[in-house]
């Protein structure tokens, strides 16, 4: 949990980038120089790369997302940092089998030293569903199942009986270990009801919405930790921003963001952290400048306010 605490603490607001770290047209972006952004971003202080999962490319659904399999490029952006946490966003636990889940978890944390934050999601796609023979209306089922048995599988000697993914008896156990549990954060509602998030996972990854919104979903957050008896867990949330050349250029909203110069950004980050978000993810893909400037121009301006 101590790389979990390095993004997220109470009352305080911290910056993470999603790949790819690129404005792009249409739904599939070039992946090109990600290497080299990656590593300025941990130079720049940003505390969390952001790893997306999309089995398929949906035309209908307009984003392929980082097109590389979750696992594998993670293992590639790992050798070419040093430090900076590297997060899912999220992987689709009804869509892939929890003893492989697991068996990436552990390989990634103990290869990487413990950089790993898991986000986990059931999935926004129902065309993707038949493609596994699993059943969308399921999908609720299926992501608790899934998300024991990979808190299960952590342990030594795991004892674990699954309703969709089979059993361990105790027998046999998964290698390699590693000595502490993987943060598991939960995105959107997953199927799931509030309180169950507040019990289980590590912490909630939600969406941009507006601040009277925000405000009550934080609410929410902290109402359902408490009716489940939980301590203090982060709230983090995405946020698409296309940062303009003038420091003072007026926001003006876009798809699930906004686009303005460093001072609005800056205002609405402080805003966030004052409402209690304790991550935020950027995106660039909506952006009318090159990658490489506006991550040192976010670098040099406005990570500084959120250390």
């Amino acid at each position: 949990m101590r790389q979990l605490h390095k993004i997220a603490q109470k009352g305080k607001l911290s910056l993470g980038l999603v790949f790819p770290i690129e404005s792009y047209k249409g739904s599939i972006a070039s992946m090109a120089n990600q290497e080299d952004l990656a590593k300025r971003a941990e130079e720049l202080g940003f505390k969390a790369l952001w790893f997306r999962d999309v089995p398929f490319n949906d035309p209908n659904f307009g984003d392929a997302g980082q097109l590389y399999d979750p696992w594998i490029y993670m293992a590639h952006i790992m050798n070419h940092t040093k430090s900076i946490a590297l997060s899912t966003g999220s992987i689709i636990l009804p869509l892939r089998h929890p003893v492989h889940t697991a068996k990436s978890i552990l390989s990634l944390q103990k290869l990487s030293g413990g950089r790993l934050i898991i986000g986990t999601a059931s999935g926004d796609r129902p065309i993707e569903y038949p493609a596994f023979n699993q059943k969308i209306e399921k999908k609720g089922e299926l992501f608790r199942d899934s998300f024991f048995y990979i808190k299960a599988l952590q342990k030594d000697f795991p004892s674990y009986q699954s309703a969709y993914y089979g059993q361990t008896n105790g027998g046999i156990d998964l290698l390699p270990k590693y000595s502490q549990q993987t943060p598991m954060l939960v995105t959107g509602h997953s199927g799931q009801s509030l309180e169950w998030i507040a019990e289980h996972s590590d912490g909630w990854l939600y969406y941009p919405r507006n601040f009277s919104f925000l405000q009550q979903t934080l609410t929410d957050w902290s109402n359902a930790l408490e009716l489940t008896g939980q301590s203090w867990k982060p709230y983090m949330q995405s946020l698409y921003i296309d940062l303009q050349e003038s420091k003072t250029a007026s926001p003006q909203g876009i798809h699930l963001g906004f686009k303005s110069g460093t001072d609005y950004a800056i205002e609405h980050l402080k805003a966030l952290e004052n409402y209690g978000v304790n991550h935020v993810i950027i995106n660039l893909k909506y952006g009318s400048r090159p990658a490489a400037e506006v991550i040192e121009e976010l670098g040099a301006t406005v990570v500084t306010h959120f250390t």
